[in-house]
Protein backbone atom coordinates (compact mmCIF):
# COMPACT_ATOMS: atom_id res chain seq x y z
CA UNK A 1 0.00 0.00 0.00
CA UNK A 2 1.39 3.43 -1.04
CA UNK A 3 2.35 5.80 2.29
CA UNK A 4 0.49 8.59 0.91
CA UNK A 5 -3.33 8.80 -0.33
CA UNK A 6 -5.72 11.36 -1.92
CA UNK A 7 -6.43 14.11 0.68
CA UNK A 8 -10.62 13.43 1.18
CA UNK A 9 -12.86 14.88 3.47
CA UNK A 10 -13.98 12.48 6.38
CA UNK A 11 -17.17 12.83 8.48
CA UNK A 12 -16.44 14.24 11.91
CA UNK A 13 -17.51 14.97 15.63
CA UNK A 14 -17.80 17.91 16.42
CA UNK A 15 -15.79 19.54 19.34
CA UNK A 16 -16.28 23.04 19.93
CA UNK A 17 -15.66 25.77 22.86
CA UNK A 18 -17.72 28.47 24.24
CA UNK A 19 -15.22 31.06 26.20
CA UNK A 20 -16.58 33.54 27.60
CA UNK A 21 -16.58 35.06 31.62
CA UNK A 22 -19.64 34.70 33.71
CA UNK A 23 -23.06 35.73 32.38
CA UNK A 24 -21.67 35.71 28.76
CA UNK A 25 -24.52 33.18 28.04
CA UNK A 26 -22.04 29.76 27.15
CA UNK A 27 -24.43 27.38 28.87
CA UNK A 28 -27.50 28.53 27.12
CA UNK A 29 -25.50 29.33 23.85
CA UNK A 30 -24.19 25.61 24.11
CA UNK A 31 -28.03 24.27 24.59
CA UNK A 32 -29.35 26.12 21.75
CA UNK A 33 -26.56 24.86 19.09
CA UNK A 34 -26.93 20.92 20.61
CA UNK A 35 -30.65 21.42 20.31
CA UNK A 36 -29.76 22.44 16.48
CA UNK A 37 -27.14 19.60 16.37
CA UNK A 38 -29.71 16.73 16.93
CA UNK A 39 -32.45 18.34 14.92
CA UNK A 40 -31.42 16.15 11.71
CA UNK A 41 -31.01 13.32 13.29
CA UNK A 42 -34.15 10.63 13.47
CA UNK A 43 -35.91 10.64 16.78
CA UNK A 44 -34.54 14.11 17.26
CA UNK A 45 -31.59 13.04 19.41
CA UNK A 46 -30.24 12.86 22.89
CA UNK A 47 -28.41 15.56 24.47
CA UNK A 48 -26.48 15.57 28.22
CA UNK A 49 -25.05 17.47 30.13
CA UNK A 50 -22.81 17.86 32.60
CA UNK A 51 -23.47 20.19 35.61
CA UNK A 52 -20.81 21.61 37.72
CA UNK A 53 -22.41 25.61 38.01
CA UNK A 54 -24.53 24.44 41.42
CA UNK A 55 -27.09 23.09 38.76
CA UNK A 56 -27.22 26.09 36.60
CA UNK A 57 -27.39 23.63 33.53
CA UNK A 58 -31.15 22.62 34.62
CA UNK A 59 -32.43 26.38 33.78
CA UNK A 60 -32.69 26.09 30.68
CA UNK A 61 -34.84 22.81 30.42
CA UNK A 62 -37.44 24.83 28.40
CA UNK A 63 -35.64 25.59 25.42
CA UNK A 64 -34.48 21.97 24.64
CA UNK A 65 -35.09 18.07 25.90
CA UNK A 66 -31.47 17.03 27.75
CA UNK A 67 -30.50 14.97 30.58
CA UNK A 68 -28.03 16.11 33.46
CA UNK A 69 -25.62 15.18 35.78
CA UNK A 70 -24.39 17.02 38.50
CA UNK A 71 -20.84 17.54 39.69
CA UNK A 72 -19.62 18.53 42.57
CA UNK A 73 -16.73 19.38 44.50
CA UNK A 74 -14.14 18.02 44.09
CA UNK A 75 -14.24 18.02 40.69
CA UNK A 76 -11.36 15.38 39.86
CA UNK A 77 -11.12 14.40 35.92
CA UNK A 78 -11.90 10.91 37.36
CA UNK A 79 -15.14 12.18 37.65
CA UNK A 80 -15.21 13.61 34.13
CA UNK A 81 -14.22 10.93 32.75
CA UNK A 82 -16.41 8.84 34.66
CA UNK A 83 -19.52 11.25 33.37
CA UNK A 84 -18.20 11.09 29.31
CA UNK A 85 -18.03 7.50 29.11
CA UNK A 86 -21.59 7.52 30.68
CA UNK A 87 -22.78 9.39 28.00
CA UNK A 88 -21.07 7.37 25.55
CA UNK A 89 -22.96 4.09 26.82
CA UNK A 90 -25.98 6.07 27.24
CA UNK A 91 -26.29 6.37 23.43
CA UNK A 92 -26.23 10.02 23.60
CA UNK A 93 -25.31 12.05 20.75
CA UNK A 94 -24.65 15.21 22.14
CA UNK A 95 -22.17 16.17 25.36
CA UNK A 96 -22.37 19.37 26.95
CA UNK A 97 -19.81 19.86 29.53
CA UNK A 98 -19.93 22.85 31.83
CA UNK A 99 -18.07 23.77 32.77
CA UNK A 100 -14.59 22.72 31.64
CA UNK A 101 -12.91 25.22 33.64
CA UNK A 102 -13.53 23.38 36.94
CA UNK A 103 -11.35 20.65 35.84
CA UNK A 104 -8.15 22.98 35.81
CA UNK A 105 -8.47 25.31 38.75
CA UNK A 106 -11.45 24.50 41.40
CA UNK A 107 -11.04 21.86 44.09
CA UNK A 108 -9.92 18.81 43.18
CA UNK A 109 -9.00 20.00 39.08
CA UNK A 110 -5.56 20.23 38.02
CA UNK A 111 -4.07 22.64 39.85
CA UNK A 112 -5.29 21.54 43.26
CA UNK A 113 -3.48 18.01 42.30
CA UNK A 114 -0.16 19.90 41.05
CA UNK A 115 -0.34 21.62 44.45
CA UNK A 116 -1.41 18.83 46.98
CA UNK A 117 1.85 16.83 45.22
CA UNK A 118 4.80 19.74 44.73
CA UNK A 119 6.21 20.10 48.58
CA UNK A 120 9.49 21.63 47.45
CA UNK A 121 9.82 20.77 44.00
CA UNK A 122 7.14 21.33 41.68
CA UNK A 123 8.77 20.61 38.23
CA UNK A 124 9.65 16.53 39.39
CA UNK A 125 6.62 16.36 41.55
CA UNK A 126 3.34 18.20 41.13
CA UNK A 127 3.07 18.38 37.24
CA UNK A 128 4.79 14.28 37.20
CA UNK A 129 1.04 13.14 38.23
CA UNK A 130 -0.78 16.14 37.27
CA UNK A 131 0.35 16.57 33.35
CA UNK A 132 -1.08 12.33 32.59
CA UNK A 133 -3.88 13.15 34.21
CA UNK A 134 -4.79 15.84 32.53
CA UNK A 135 -3.91 14.38 29.38
CA UNK A 136 -5.87 11.49 30.16
CA UNK A 137 -9.03 13.64 30.12
CA UNK A 138 -8.25 15.60 26.87
CA UNK A 139 -8.30 12.27 25.58
CA UNK A 140 -11.36 11.32 27.02
CA UNK A 141 -12.86 14.40 25.07
CA UNK A 142 -10.80 14.03 21.99
CA UNK A 143 -11.29 9.97 21.34
CA UNK A 144 -15.32 10.52 22.54
CA UNK A 145 -17.54 8.44 19.61
CA UNK A 146 -20.12 11.68 19.82
CA UNK A 147 -20.70 15.06 19.46
CA UNK A 148 -18.99 17.38 22.60
CA UNK A 149 -19.35 21.21 23.22
CA UNK A 150 -17.65 22.60 26.41
CA UNK A 151 -17.94 25.79 28.26
CA UNK A 152 -14.90 27.54 29.67
CA UNK A 153 -14.72 30.68 31.83
CA UNK A 154 -12.30 33.49 30.11
CA UNK A 155 -9.94 35.48 32.06
CA UNK A 156 -8.23 38.85 31.03
CA UNK A 157 -5.07 37.99 29.01
CA UNK A 158 -2.13 40.68 29.15
CA UNK A 159 0.72 41.37 27.25
CA UNK A 160 3.53 43.37 29.02
CA UNK A 161 4.59 46.43 26.63
CA UNK A 162 6.45 49.38 27.63
CA UNK A 163 4.76 53.09 27.93
CA UNK A 164 5.25 56.31 26.14
CA UNK A 165 7.68 56.48 28.97
CA UNK A 166 9.80 53.65 28.61
CA UNK A 167 7.82 52.02 31.47
CA UNK A 168 6.71 48.18 31.55
CA UNK A 169 2.90 47.95 31.85
CA UNK A 170 0.32 45.31 31.75
CA UNK A 171 -1.83 46.23 28.52
CA UNK A 172 -5.15 43.75 28.10
CA UNK A 173 -5.43 41.76 24.94
CA UNK A 174 -8.44 40.54 25.15
CA UNK A 175 -9.76 36.97 26.92
CA UNK A 176 -7.99 33.84 27.91
CA UNK A 177 -10.00 30.76 28.77
CA UNK A 178 -9.35 29.28 32.36
CA UNK A 179 -7.67 26.18 31.26
CA UNK A 180 -4.57 24.59 30.47
CA UNK A 181 -2.35 27.12 27.86
CA UNK A 182 -3.12 25.82 24.19
CA UNK A 183 -5.87 23.75 25.08
CA UNK A 184 -7.78 25.65 22.57
CA UNK A 185 -5.79 24.58 19.72
CA UNK A 186 -7.53 20.69 20.29
CA UNK A 187 -11.11 22.10 19.32
CA UNK A 188 -12.63 22.07 15.71
CA UNK A 189 -13.90 25.61 16.50
CA UNK A 190 -13.44 27.88 19.29
CA UNK A 191 -16.09 30.83 20.13
CA UNK A 192 -15.42 34.05 22.28
CA UNK A 193 -18.90 35.11 23.81
CA UNK A 194 -19.22 38.79 24.51
CA UNK A 195 -20.36 39.68 27.97
CA UNK A 196 -22.86 42.48 27.23
CA UNK A 197 -24.26 41.48 23.91
CA UNK A 198 -23.62 37.93 24.34
CA UNK A 199 -22.81 37.40 20.72
CA UNK A 200 -19.72 34.77 19.23
CA UNK A 201 -16.66 35.81 17.43
CA UNK A 202 -14.69 33.12 16.28
CA UNK A 203 -11.17 32.71 18.19
CA UNK A 204 -9.97 29.52 16.36
CA UNK A 205 -12.61 27.85 13.02
CA UNK A 206 -11.77 24.91 11.12
CA UNK A 207 -14.68 25.27 9.21
CA UNK A 208 -14.42 28.58 8.28
CA UNK A 209 -18.14 29.30 8.83
CA UNK A 210 -17.65 31.95 11.22
CA UNK A 211 -14.34 33.85 10.10
CA UNK A 212 -14.94 37.45 10.76
CA UNK A 213 -18.34 37.03 12.09
CA UNK A 214 -20.02 38.53 14.72
CA UNK A 215 -23.97 36.74 15.55
CA UNK A 216 -25.40 35.27 18.55
CA UNK A 217 -25.78 31.13 18.18
CA UNK A 218 -28.73 29.48 18.22
CA UNK A 219 -30.16 25.94 16.61
CA UNK A 220 -29.16 27.58 13.55
CA UNK A 221 -25.39 27.24 14.57
CA UNK A 222 -26.02 23.40 15.29
CA UNK A 223 -28.31 22.99 12.05
CA UNK A 224 -24.85 24.61 10.18
CA UNK A 225 -22.31 22.92 12.09
CA UNK A 226 -23.84 19.27 11.57
CA UNK A 227 -24.03 19.85 7.81
CA UNK A 228 -20.33 20.73 7.42
CA UNK A 229 -19.45 17.31 10.00
CA UNK A 230 -21.29 15.31 7.86
CA UNK A 231 -19.58 16.14 4.37
CA UNK A 232 -17.65 13.31 3.39
CA UNK A 233 -16.97 9.59 3.49
CA UNK A 234 -17.36 7.39 6.50
CA UNK A 235 -13.97 6.02 6.12
CA UNK A 236 -12.11 5.84 8.88
CA UNK A 237 -8.16 7.06 8.72
CA UNK A 238 -5.82 4.32 7.36
CA UNK A 239 -2.55 5.15 9.88
CA UNK A 240 0.83 4.53 8.06
CA UNK A 241 2.98 1.82 10.38
CA UNK A 242 5.82 1.49 8.34
CA UNK A 243 8.92 1.56 10.70
CA UNK A 244 10.67 4.89 11.29
CA UNK A 245 14.17 5.77 11.41
CA UNK A 246 15.43 5.89 14.93
CA UNK A 247 16.89 9.17 15.61
CA UNK A 248 19.57 9.64 18.33
CA UNK A 249 18.38 11.63 20.75
CA UNK A 250 19.96 11.58 24.04
CA UNK A 251 18.51 11.41 27.14
CA UNK A 252 17.89 14.73 29.13
CA UNK A 253 19.72 13.80 32.12
CA UNK A 254 22.63 12.33 29.83
CA UNK A 255 23.14 15.47 27.93
CA UNK A 256 26.31 17.37 27.91
CA UNK A 257 25.64 20.99 29.52
CA UNK A 258 26.32 23.14 26.17
CA UNK A 259 26.37 27.18 26.90
CA UNK A 260 24.24 29.41 25.11
CA UNK A 261 23.33 32.61 25.20
CA UNK A 262 19.31 33.42 25.05
CA UNK A 263 18.50 36.72 23.40
CA UNK A 264 15.63 38.52 25.36
CA UNK A 265 12.52 39.37 22.83
CA UNK A 266 12.95 42.67 21.62
CA UNK A 267 9.98 43.47 22.80
CA UNK A 268 9.74 42.26 26.25
CA UNK A 269 13.14 44.19 27.54
CA UNK A 270 11.62 44.83 30.83
CA UNK A 271 12.54 41.57 32.00
CA UNK A 272 16.61 41.03 33.08
CA UNK A 273 18.94 38.60 30.53
CA UNK A 274 19.01 35.29 31.89
CA UNK A 275 22.37 33.63 32.28
CA UNK A 276 24.00 31.10 29.80
CA UNK A 277 22.38 27.63 29.83
CA UNK A 278 22.25 24.64 28.27
CA UNK A 279 21.14 23.47 25.14
CA UNK A 280 17.78 21.49 24.93
CA UNK A 281 17.38 20.81 21.67
CA UNK A 282 13.66 22.08 21.13
CA UNK A 283 13.46 22.18 17.46
CA UNK A 284 11.49 24.85 17.18
CA UNK A 285 11.66 28.79 18.97
CA UNK A 286 13.67 27.46 21.84
CA UNK A 287 15.17 30.57 22.61
CA UNK A 288 11.80 32.01 23.14
CA UNK A 289 10.61 28.73 25.45
CA UNK A 290 13.52 28.98 27.62
CA UNK A 291 13.13 33.11 28.17
CA UNK A 292 9.65 32.76 29.32
CA UNK A 293 10.65 29.49 31.95
CA UNK A 294 13.64 31.56 32.82
CA UNK A 295 11.21 34.49 33.91
CA UNK A 296 9.35 32.02 35.97
CA UNK A 297 11.36 29.47 37.28
CA UNK A 298 14.89 30.55 36.97
CA UNK A 299 14.87 32.52 40.43
CA UNK A 300 13.68 29.69 42.49
CA UNK A 301 16.26 27.59 44.64
CA UNK A 302 15.11 24.41 43.60
CA UNK A 303 15.29 25.02 40.07
CA UNK A 304 18.00 23.13 38.02
CA UNK A 305 18.92 25.24 35.51
CA UNK A 306 19.77 21.87 33.56
CA UNK A 307 17.22 19.30 34.51
CA UNK A 308 14.48 21.27 35.31
CA UNK A 309 13.33 22.42 31.92
CA UNK A 310 13.49 19.36 30.28
CA UNK A 311 12.01 17.10 32.87
CA UNK A 312 9.37 19.74 32.45
CA UNK A 313 8.61 19.17 28.68
CA UNK A 314 9.08 14.97 29.24
CA UNK A 315 6.46 15.38 31.61
CA UNK A 316 4.24 17.71 30.07
CA UNK A 317 4.46 15.71 26.81
CA UNK A 318 5.79 12.38 27.61
CA UNK A 319 8.71 13.11 25.30
CA UNK A 320 12.18 15.28 25.45
CA UNK A 321 12.14 18.57 23.86
CA UNK A 322 14.16 17.75 20.56
CA UNK A 323 11.02 15.35 19.90
CA UNK A 324 8.27 18.11 20.21
CA UNK A 325 6.52 19.66 17.45
CA UNK A 326 5.98 23.49 16.49
CA UNK A 327 2.16 23.42 18.19
CA UNK A 328 3.54 22.02 21.57
CA UNK A 329 6.42 24.58 21.65
CA UNK A 330 3.90 27.25 20.84
CA UNK A 331 1.85 25.78 23.76
CA UNK A 332 4.66 26.00 26.27
CA UNK A 333 5.39 29.85 25.28
CA UNK A 334 1.91 30.57 26.15
CA UNK A 335 1.74 28.90 28.47
CA UNK A 336 4.88 30.28 30.52
CA UNK A 337 3.79 33.66 28.78
CA UNK A 338 0.70 33.66 30.96
CA UNK A 339 2.54 32.57 34.21
CA UNK A 340 5.04 35.07 33.75
CA UNK A 341 2.16 37.88 33.78
CA UNK A 342 0.15 36.75 36.62
CA UNK A 343 3.74 36.76 38.60
CA UNK A 344 4.25 40.63 37.08
CA UNK A 345 0.86 41.39 38.92
CA UNK A 346 -0.87 41.09 35.46
CA UNK A 347 -4.24 39.52 36.84
CA UNK A 348 -6.84 41.97 37.24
Amino acid sequence: MAIFQKAERRKAKLRLALCGPSGSGKTFSAIKIAKGLTAGIPGGGKIALIDTENGSGQLYCDIADYDVAEIAPPFSVDKYIGAIKGAEEAGYDVLIIDSLSHAWSKAGGILDEVNKRAGKNAFTNGWRDATPMHDKFIDAILQSPIHIIVTMRAKTAYEIEKDANGKAVPVKKGMEPVQRAGLEYEFTVVLDMDNERHTATSGKDRTRLYDGKCFVPDENTGIELMQWLGMGIEQQPQYYQGQVQQQQYQQYDQQPVQQAQYQQPQTQQQYAQPPAIPVYGFLHKEQEIVYWIMQVWGDLPEFDIQNSIPSYAHNRFGRPPAQLTEMECDALIKEFQSYAQQKLGGQG
